[in-house]
């Protein structure tokens, strides 16, 4: 599946919540590529205007710089919409962790004014979740209808898994209640240009570290493993789940399947930038806080996604190193 096989079924308005974000951004530049109307809702907070100003001229393109919690505001953009994709959410590990109690109003009140809003004017709404609300599962790859076991309501991290899974009951909910048109997706370390590394993200962290020669600095030892996905694949992904005729009301997984370690990762990002870095692990206690807890692996079941709109990633982890190294650049 390519982006020319997306089947757009007409000329549409998409309302992208957090448009102006890392992945809302991309898909905000695929949507009008395909020829839509997209509208775009973000309070900037944790997503930029550079990210979107190229799009500001486009006269399909609107932008309106709120929260999705202010009512007027999201009531006028959804009125207009077919599709909603809602992206607004608290994102970034280190955040989750300074900020618990921003995390959970934003996440699950968020969405509840989202699906609120797309129940009353018939739209429907795909909502970003996480591969965080696997938690301490060890069963792998994952897949969407496993068990789900979280840590301790004492630790933070685990409130950001239970608030994006209390986003995730409340789509089912809507669809099987009211009838209305909503999926989940579960996005799994979705990388490429435009990433910030200010919230603990890993790739954007490494290569501004590896670029500038400092010492890229590994949390806990390293052996943690994960599946990244290039926002370009996620993206067409999103789409084609946008535009798909008689979607499953399901929780999709979405992401790579490709396992490399951090310390590995952070090996090859020196070799791609030609760095004289060198590693440091740092404790979790340090980089976060004390009794800080990390999944050891995340490698998605993608069968599902796969089976409803024949999707899988098409660029490997090289590439998508070397997008972000040049946006960095």
């Amino acid at each position: 599946m390519t982006t020319r096989d997306v089947p757009t079924n007409g000329e549409k308005t998409i309302l992208i919540t957090g448009g102006a974000g890392f992945i809302g951004s991309h898909l905000s530049e695929l949507m009008l590529n395909l020829g839509h109307h997209v509208q775009v809702i973000d309070n900037l907070s944790t997503g930029s205007l550079d990210n979107i100003r190229h799009l500001l001229a486009n006269r399909r393109f609107h932008f309106a710089r709120a929260d999705v919690t202010e009512a007027v505001v999201l009531d006028r953009m959804a009125s207009k919409a077919d599709i909603i994709v809602h992206l607004a959410a608290a994102v970034g590990v280190q955040l989750v962790v300074e900020r618990p109690v921003h995390t959970i109003e934003t996440n699950v009140m968020g969405t509840d004014h989202v699906l609120r809003a797309a129940l009353r004017y018939g739209a429907r709404v795909l909502v970003a979740s996480t591969s965080e609300v696997y938690g301490k599962g060890t069963r792998v790859p994952f897949a969407e209808d496993d068990d789900v076991v979280l840590g301790p309501t004492s630790k933070s991290r685990w409130g950001y898994a239970a608030s994006k899974m209390v986003d995730e009951f409340l789509t089912l909910a809507y669809a099987r209640e009211y009838g209305l048109d909503a999926v989940a997706m579960r996005f799994f370390n979705t990388v490429g240009p435009r990433q910030s590394g200010s919230y603990g993200m890993v790739i954007p962290r490494f290569v501004k570290q590896a670029l500038a020669n400092e010492p890229l600095t590994v949390y806990g030892d390293g052996q943690q493993s994960r599946c990244f996905c290039n926002v370009q694949d996620v993206v067409r992904a999103v789409a084609y789940l946008a535009f798909k005729q008689e979607l499953d009301h399901r929780v999709y997984n979405i992401g790579g399947t490709d396992e490399i370690t951090i310390e590995a990762l952070a090996r090859f990002i020196i070799e791609r930038t030609g760095s004289q870095s060198e590693i440091i692990l740092v404790p979790y206690s340090e980089a976060y806080a004390p009794g800080f807890e990390d999944m050891q692996r995340r490698v998605p079941d993608t069968s599902r996604v796969h089976e409803a709109i024949d999707w899988s990633p098409s660029v490997d982890l090289a590439q998508t190193i070397d997008m972000v190294i040049e946006h960095f650049k």
